[in-house]
C-alpha cells in the first residue's frame, strides 16, 4: 500500500492534462500527467505491495458456544488464523470525479488456523474434547479501493474516501473431527472467519493509507540543487482527475536556497501531447522555459556567472605577442606581456525553447588584461553576445546537455591601447570561444541538474520533446526501492 502514491507524487511533481477542459487556477512551471499506463503500472505496485503485507497476517481468534441436539452445549474455538497467502486475477484502475477507483476481483485466498472443542453431557460425566487443524480456501474474493488527494497548503493530503473487501465463497477444510462436529463448526464460524478476513484486509488497507499520508505530510517543499539555488516543490491547486489520467501541478520555480518563494511569472498554460512519437508512456513531464530563467536569475543574482581565464589551449593567445599584428598599440606598449581574460554575464542568461531546439542568449564583459610584472592591467573592455542551442538528455534522474555555438557579436566598449577594429579578432575570439567557452558549458551542463522525483523510482526509456517554450519528457518509470525521500 505504501508504494502506489509515492509513484504519483513521482507521479506527483509535474504536467500538463491529457484531459481537454481540465483547467490549472494558478501558476505552476513543472507539471506531470500520469497516463493510464502509469496508472497500471501504480496499480500493479499497489497489489502487490498489498499482497506481501496481508501474507502471514495473524486474524484475531474466535470462540463460540453452539448447542448441538443430542450433545447439548459445545464450546468451539478457532485459534492462530493465519492468512497464507491471496492471489489476484484480475484488477483496475480508474480515476474518478474526485479520486482513484482501484479495484482487485477474482482473488482467492488461504487461510490456515487451529480448531478444538469440549463438552459434557448426562450421558458421559466426564468432559469430552478434541482439537486439530483447518484450512480455509476462498473464492471470488474482491477487494476495492477509492482513495482522494487534496492540496494543503502546498502539500498532497490523502484520504480513503471508500474501502471494502468481499467474498464470494468459502470453503472449510477440517483434519480430524467426527462429521457432526464439521457440520457445527462450520454453520457456527463461516460468518464469523468471513466477517475477520473482511474485516482484516479492509483495515490493513486503510493504515498504510494513512502511513502514506503521514509520509506525504513530511516530503520537503523545496529542494535544494547546490548551496545556491533550489526547485519550489509546493503543489499547486488539486490533482486534476482525467478519464484516463491524473495531473499533478507544482511551482517549479528555482529560488535562492535560503528563500522561500519567488516572484511571479506572467504564464500561459500549454497543452502537453500525450505521447512522444506515438509512443504511449507512462508519464509526461513538462518544464516550461520560465523554470530555467529562473535557475538563470539565481545564479547570476548569487555573483556566480563571471570566470578568469589564464590558461588556454594555445597558451600564446594569452600574449600579447600574438596580437601585435591585429592591435599594434597593445603590442608596442606592452611587448610579449602575458594577459588574462575576466569574463562576467553582464544579465541573466535568456533560454528560449522551440519546436526546433533549446536554445540560450548570453551576454557578458570580457575585460582583457596585461601581467605586466606583478601588476594586472585593465587594457581593453569587449561586449560579447553569444548565442548557443543544444540538446538536452536524461541521464538517470537528472537532466543535463550539451551546447555548440551559434553565433556571436561583438563591440568594443573601452580601450586604453587606442581604437582596433572588432572584425579583426572576430577569427580568433571564434576560436577562443569555441575551445574555451563552449567546453566550460558543457562541462557544467554534463553535471545535470536532479529532476524532483522521490528516490527509489527511475526514468526508463524517457524521450523529450520541445513546443513552443515547453519541454516534456516523456518516460516510463523503474521502481527499485522506496525510500520516501526527495
Amino acid at each position: 500500500m505504501a508504494t502506489l502514491l509515492p509513484f504519483l507524487l513521482f507521479l506527483s511533481i509535474f504536467s500538463d492534462s491529457a484531459t481537454a477542459n481540465l483547467q490549472s487556477k494558478e501558476e505552476s512551471f513543472i507539471s506531470v500527467v500520469v497516463s493510464e499506463k502509469g496508472l497500471d503500472f501504480g496499480k500493479d505496485m499497489l497489489i502487490e505491495k498489498a499482497r506481501n503485507t496481508l501474507t502471514l497476517l495473524r486474524l484475531p481468534d474466535i470462540e463460540k458456544s453452539v448447542k448441538i441436539p443430542v450433545l447439548g452445549t459445545v464450546n468451539m474455538a478457532a485459534t492462530n488464523i493465519t492468512l497464507l497467502s491471496i492471489n489476484v486475477s484480475s484488477s483496475t484502475v480508474q480515476p474518478g470525479e474526485s479520486g482513484i477507483v482501484i479495484v482487485a476481483s477474482g482473488a482467492t485466498a488461504n487461510l490456515s488456523m487451529n480448531w478444538r472443542y469440549s463438552y459434557s453431557t448426562w450421558l458421559i460425566p466426564i468432559e469430552i474434547s478434541d482439537e486439530g487443524s483447518a484450512f480455509v480456501r476462498v473464492e471470488g474474493l474482491e477487494v476495492g479501493l477509492t482513495i482522494g488527494m487534496d492540496n494543503q497548503n502546498g502539500t498532497l493530503e490523502l484520504t480513503v474516501i471508500e474501502c471494502g473487501c468481499y467474498m464470494n465463497d468459502m470453503v472449510i477444510t477440517l483434519d480430524g473431527g467426527a462429521s457432526w462436529f464439521y457440520q457445527g463448526f462450520v454453520n457456527a464460524f463461516e460468518d464469523h472467519i468471513r466477517s475477520a478476513v473482511e474485516s482484516a484486509i479492509t483495515k490493513n488497507i486503510i493504515k498504510g493509507a494513512m502511513k502514506l499520508d503521514s509520509l506525504l505530510q513530511t516530503l520537503p517543499k523545496k529542494i535544494d540543487w547546490d548551496d545556491v539555488a533550489a526547485l519550489n516543490v509546493t503543489f499547486v491547486n488539486d490533482p486534476l482527475f482525467g478519464n484516463s489520467s491524473v495531473e499533478f501541478n507544482i511551482n517549479g520555480l528555482v529560488v535562492a536556497s535560503d528563500e522561500v518563494s519567488m516572484q511571479s511569472y506572467l504564464h500561459e498554460n500549454a497543452r502537453i501531447s500525450t505521447s512522444c512519437g506515438g509512443e504511449l508512456k507512462m508519464l509526461w513531464i513538462s518544464l516550461d522555459e520560465i523554470v530555467f530563467n529562473s535557475a538563470s536569475g539565481v545564479y547570476f543574482q548569487a555573483g556566480l556567472m563571471h570566470r578568469i581565464v589564464d590558461k588556454v589551449p594555445d597558451q600564446a593567445l594569452l600574449n600579447t605577442g600574438s596580437w601585435k599584428f591585429l592591435i599594434p598599440q597593445l603590442y608596442k606598449k606592452y611587448p610579449n606581456d602575458d594577459m588574462l581574460l575576466n569574463i562576467s554575464v553582464t544579465s541573466p542568461p535568456v533560454i528560449r525553447i522551440t519546436p526546433e531546439n533549446i536554445g540560450a542568449i548570453i551576454s557578458s564583459d570580457m575585460t582583457v588584461h596585461v601581467l605586466d610584472a606583478s601588476e594586472s592591467i585593465p587594457v581593453a573592455c569587449i561586449s560579447v553576445v553569444v548565442s548557443v542551442s543544444g540538446v538536452v538528455e536524461i541521464s538517470g534522474n537528472n537532466l543535463g546537455g550539451r551546447v555548440e555555438l551559434d553565433e556571436f557579436t561583438l563591440k568594443l566598449k573601452w580601450s586604453k591601447v587606442g581604437n582596433f577594429h572588432m572584425y579583426l579578432i572576430q577569427g580568433v575570439m571564434r576560436v577562443f570561444l569555441n575551445s574555451v567557452f563552449v567546453p566550460y558549458v558543457n562541462m557544467h551542463l554534463k553535471q545535470g541538474f536532479p529532476l524532483p522525483i522521490i528516490h527509489g523510482f527511475m526514468l526508463q526509456n524517457a524521450d523529450i520533446v520541445t513546443s513552443s517554450s515547453r519541454m516534456v519528457i516523456c518516460s516510463d518509470v523503474a521502481y527499485t526501492s522506496f525510500t520516501g525521500v526527495v
